[in-house]
């Protein structure tokens, strides 16, 4: 491997070095038997993954919200007419375990942002639903927080995000991922 990554953004004038390429340039000097390349893949989502979350939490912290609260929020708001998940779906949904659920949903229980009680019809089933204040906090912050992402994104044409859009999810897709791309 070259000290500089080939890719196929190469003729692309927006293209550059970045952090990874001088890892991988590293890498090819210590151990130029290894193909790295892989690594520049999964350092790359990863890093643009942390500048992404920074740049989410900078606007929820504007608004005294943890990006988590807002996806639990929303994942409420989006989930049916009356905004309300068991637990066991809510986790699912939000993508963490049911014991950092139990912790999140105390803690906007407390804000007032959701209500929790126990199903008439299954006691062993916990429901969440979203107060009138949690909905109302959905709406005002939604087209912020899509207006930021936007902002975020803006380094990308229209093409790059959907072909970097579909190749994200055939990757998550292989890696378990539910859905279908």
């Amino acid at each position: 491997m070259n000290d500089t990554l080939t890719n196929d953004t190469a003729g692309d004038d927006t293209a550059g070095n970045d952090a990874v390429d001088q890892i991988l340039g590293q890498w090819a000097r210590a151990r130029p038997d290894v193909d790295c390349s892989a690594m520049g893949v999964a350092g790359r989502i990863s890093r643009a993954s942390r500048l992404l979350e920074k740049g989410i939490k900078e606007y929820f912290g504007g608004h005294d919200l943890e990006p988590w609260e807002f996806d639990v929020l929303a994942t409420l708001f989006r989930s049916n007419p009356d905004h309300r998940l068991c637990m066991s779906d809510l986790a699912t949904a939000a993508m963490v375990s049911s014991a950092a659920l139990t912790n999140r949903v105390d803690r906007l229980v407390v804000k007032g942002l959701v209500h929790r009680e126990v199903s008439p019809s299954n006691r062993r089933m916990v429901l969440i639903t979203l107060t009138g204040e949690g909905q109302a906090v959905v709406d005002a912050l939604l087209a912020g927080h899509v207006a930021n992402e936007e902002r975020l994104l803006a380094g990308l044409t229209d093409e790059d995000r959907e072909r970097l859009s579909g190749l994200l999810c055939k990757l998550l897709t292989s890696l378990g991922d539910v859905g279908s791309c």
